[in-house]
């Protein structure tokens, strides 16, 4: 189901309707105003809670959003409450989360962005929102100069069936190319 409408709007909606589980697809704004960062993070995670897309990894997803929205507030729109800070969060049981978030600011090269890391960013106030998201996500990007961060969050399901891919592949090629005097039995 799509949803579309002001983060005030939808909050009214979707509180009342009996959400199911079922695919998700919301588009929201809000004004760059940093009070409405949690209520509107908090209503989004009770949405994905509801649709079980990243069950057991909700609090990553929640840290990622987050920092995305107060990135796109405080660097994107520089706290302009005439500028809005758009939002679209897609999730499906058994798919993960994938979350865009976009401001309406001039954006940004992310390959310019200091190592929060370096010894003589340690003690800086700002600069560990994005490796924050990185840690938390499956997948950061950033797109349209800077001002769209795209994060997605695999669900558990997804992650179990890459890794026994990538399983099968090493044991594969473990099989096939056996050392002397080893025999080696591919299983499963």
């Amino acid at each position: 189901m799509i949803w579309v409408g002001s983060f005030k709007s939808l909050q009214t909606v979707l509180g009342k309707h009996p959400f199911t589980g079922a695919p998700l697809d919301v588009h929201t704004w809000v004004r760059s105003e940093i009070a409405l960062i949690s209520p509107l993070v908090d209503w989004l995670m009770s949405l994905i809670a509801v649709s079980r897309c990243v069950l057991g990894d909700e609090q990553f997803v929640e840290l990622a959003l987050r920092e995305a929205l107060s990135n796109a507030m405080l660097h994107g729109n520089r706290l302009d409450a005439g500028k809005l800070v758009h939002i679209r969060c897609c999730c499906e049981c058994g798919h993960g989360v994938f979350i865009v978030v976009r401001d309406q600011g001039h954006g940004f090269d992310p390959s310019n962005v200091p190592n929060p890391l370096a010894v003589e960013n340690l003690g800086a106030e700002h600069g560990r929102g994005i490796h924050l998201m990185k840690l938390a996500m499956d997948e950061v990007s950033f797109e349209r100069g800077g001002t769209e961060v795209h994060i997605r969050k695999q669900s558990g399901t997804e992650q179990m069936a890459l890794a026994q891919r990538s399983h099968k592949r090493i044991v594969r090629r473990f099989v096939r190319r056996p050392w002397p005097g080893v025999r080696a039995v591919e299983l499963g």
